[in-house]
C-alpha cells in the first residue's frame, strides 16, 4: 500500500502546529493636564495621547533587562512656538519638529512620583509647574534628565494637547499625571 499526501494537507498541517501563544508589548501612555490659575481655580483640563520614542522603549528595556541604570524621570513641557510634530525618531538632542518651554519658576524639570505599577501600568501623582509667564503650551515630554533646556538623556516619550494649544498665564498652575503602559 502507498501513502501518499497532498501538498494541501502539508500545508495545513503546518498552519495548524505553527499556531500558538504569543505576547506582544506595546509601550503607550498618556498625560493628563490641569491649568489652575492663580486663585486656585480650574482654568481647563486636557489629555495628551503621547507617541513613546525609539530611544524611550530602548531605555525602557534596557533598564528592566539589566543593561542599563535605572533613571529618573523628569517632565518638561512643549512650546507652541515653531511646534509642527512630534516624532518617533526624536531624541533629546535632536527633535526638529519642536522645542522646550521654560515658562516655570522651577529651578529643573520637575520629578514626577510614581506608584506601584499595577495590570501593566504605572501612573505618577499629579507634578506641579509654576507658570511665570505667558505662553502658548503645545504638549509635554518625560525625559531620564531634569536641566532645564537640556539636550542630553532619554526622551522617552512626547505629546500634544488633544483640546489644541493652551495658553498659560504668569501665577497659572499646570499639574501634570504621567500614566504608561505596556
Amino acid at each position: 500500500m502507498k501513502e501518499e499526501l497532498f501538498a494541501a494537507a502539508i500545508a495545513s498541517a503546518g498552519l495548524i502546529t505553527g499556531s500558538g501563544m504569543a505576547e506582544q508589548a506595546h509601550a503607550s501612555g498618556f498625560y493628563t493636564v490641569e491649568c489652575l490659575g492663580p486663585n486656585g481655580e480650574v482654568k481647563w483640563v486636557d489629555t495628551i495621547e503621547n507617541l513613546v520614542t525609539t530611544v524611550g522603549k530602548n531605555a525602557l528595556l534596557d533598564t528592566y533587562l539589566g543593561a542599563g541604570a535605572g533613571i529618573t524621570p523628569a517632565l518638561g513641557l512643549i512650546d507652541n512656538a515653531s511646534f509642527s510634530a512630534v516624532n518617533a525618531a526624536d531624541t533629546m538632542s535632536s527633535h526638529a519638529g519642536w522645542i522646550e518651554s521654560v515658562a516655570y519658576s522651577n529651578a529643573n524639570r520637575p520629578a514626577p512620583s510614581f506608584g506601584a505599577a499595577s495590570a501593566g501600568s504605572k501612573a505618577s501623582t499629579p507634578t506641579a509647574f509654576n507658570i511665570n509667564a505667558t505662553a502658548t503650551i503645545n504638549g509635554c515630554f518625560l525625559s531620564s534628565n531634569n536641566t532645564k533646556s537640556g539636550t542630553t538623556g532619554t526622551l522617552y516619550s512626547a505629546g500634544s494637547f488633544t483640546g489644541g494649544n493652551k495658553v498659560v498665564s504668569n501665577g497659572d498652575t499646570l499639574n501634570i499625571t504621567y500614566t504608561g503602559s505596556v
